[in-house]
């Protein structure tokens, strides 16, 4: 498998492949369960929890900045993939857009097809972070996570979860799904955070 569809870093390269990590020549698709249909018409994002109430349709989620962004690219799974090109909208640009309760501290993503992944404010709103609609400028296809997914290049890629459409902000810290089911509670790739700890 090593050679054919992975390799090992270069010396170059070394310094932004985390421990346990190798390149992928591919971008491949790891996905737990069936791929959701989703018709961009129908689309709606929500937020609730310890914020104000409010839902997004596809042109109002637009309407927000469009950035263009490179970010390395992490799986848990032992694949990384360098310098993928996206376009999206910056999480903290989204943050203007909504209100939160300054008691929260934590965040539940949520997903057509029932996903969920847990994520900290700490580790939530950060400037690299983005949602991301498009990548190596085509559209972002269903297999990827399209039309949106949250990216949180700092985490391991369970963390930036594919077919988002919600985010509950929380008091305290609940667990999403592969977390429940065995995975580390925040994922840092460089500390090699995978699998649970407790």
């Amino acid at each position: 498998m090593l050679g054919k569809f992975f390799q090992k870093p270069t010396q170059q390269e070394g310094d932004r492949v985390p421990p346990g990590q190798y390149l992928t020549k591919g971008f491949p698709v790891l996905t737990y369960g069936a791929t959701p249909k989703i018709n961009i018409e129908e689309w709606e994002f929500k937020v609730w929890g310890l914020a104000k109430p409010k839902s997004f349709k596809w042109s109002d989620f637009m309407e927000l900045p469009h950035h263009e962004f490179t970010a390395d690219f992490h799986c848990v799974t032992r694949w990384s993939k360098l310098d993928v090109k996206w376009t999206g909208i910056k999480v903290t640009d989204f943050m203007k857009s909504i209100e939160v309760d300054s008691k929260a501290a934590h965040v539940m993503e949520h997903c057509y097809g029932g996903y969920t992944t847990n994520i900290s404010m700490e580790d939530f709103v950060r400037e690299e972070n983005f949602f991301a609609f498009q990548v190596f400028g085509e559209p972002l296809s269903a297999e990827h996570g399209g039309p949106l997914r949250l990216v949180v290049p700092h985490l391991y890629a369970w963390k930036s979860a594919k077919w988002i459409n919600g985010l509950e902000f929380l008091e305290k810290e609940d667990l999403g799904f592969w977390e429940r089911n065995g995975y580390h509670r925040r994922g840092e790739p460089w500390a090699e955070e995978r699998y649970s700890n407790f």
